[in-house]
């Protein structure tokens, strides 16, 4: 599904070599088709740039990307989106507040298709939307005509993976979109999530900065450290995981810091 070939990426080349900063380095990782793979590292491992570059909002200096053999590695970010489906860390970002659900749910399900002065919007699509948001189990489905910017965090984010999943996507990427959450509305969000990807079989990377979640939700673990992939786990090494075992891990690394937010979970 995904092929991500010696990737490397660096920024403030251009500055003194004691201001250059290697986001990743030399990155080789594939995802195949299904895997939910959870991301973990600290501050400034490469984690965000991975996703940056897979997206398009940055472009590799070196390597290739091929999303279903489509090599995505140079293409712009608007071209790459019909491929891709994004919840971001902030809830007020990837929708529009001053419009509804169902006018959000409209521009969402139009992604990728040429621009119209109207939009043809059907009745059925709007039952369609209904039964969506219903699945969320979060009472929304007769409030459709509300502001997106009236709904609470987790609503929003609930209603932005529906976003994110309406033309299924093929590869779903979720940018620490808990990270924002109470610790109540997040562990909703994230069972909300988790049952999203299993009932529709989507490839998923989720970048999380808590280190439980990352472990109890996916089939596989990537960590990160000064852009590099230090540890790789899947099948029963993943399901085995402990807490103790990524601390041991983390703990290899003697320039590593670990924040509390890591180990203690919400």
């Amino acid at each position: 599904m995904l092929k991500v070939s010696h990737v490397t990426k660096a920024f403030n080349r251009e500055l003194t070599p004691d201001q250059l900063k290697i986001a990743l380095n030399d990155i080789s990782v594939h995802i195949a088709d299904g895997e939910f793979v959870t991301v973990i590292g600290g501050n400034g491992s490469g984690k965000s740039t991975f996703l940056n570059v897979i997206c398009g909002a940055h472009i590799p200096d070196t390597g290739e990307i091929l999303l279903d053999d489509i090599d995505i590695t140079t293409a712009p970010e608007h071209k790459r989106a019909v491929y891709l489906g994004r919840v971001f860390q902030d809830p007020m970002m990837g929708t529009a507040a001053n419009m509804s659900i169902l006018e959000n749910l409209i521009i969402a399900k139009r992604k990728g298709t040429k621009k119209r002065l109207k939009w043809g919007f059907q009745k059925t699509e709007e039952k369609q939307f209904r039964e969506l948001v219903s699945s969320l189990n979060l009472g929304l489905e007769n409030r459709l005509e509300q502001k997106m910017g009236l709904l609470s965090g987790g609503q929003r984010q609930a209603i932005t993976l529906i976003m994110a999943i309406l033309e299924k996507p093929k590869l779903l990427l979720l940018d620490e979109h808990t990270a924002a959450l109470d610790p109540k509305t997040a562990k909703v969000v994230l069972e909300l999530t988790n049952k999203i990807i299993e009932e529709n079989h989507l490839t998923t990377i989720m970048i999380t900065h808590n280190m439980k979640d990352a472990i109890k939700y996916g089939n596989r673990l990537l960590m990160f450290h000064e852009g590099k992939i230090i540890y790789d786990a899947r099948g029963e090494e993943k399901k085995n995981l402990t807490i103790a075992n990524l601390l041991t891990k983390f703990e290899s690394m003697d320039d590593m810091e670990i924040s509390d937010e890591m180990v203690l979970s919400k």
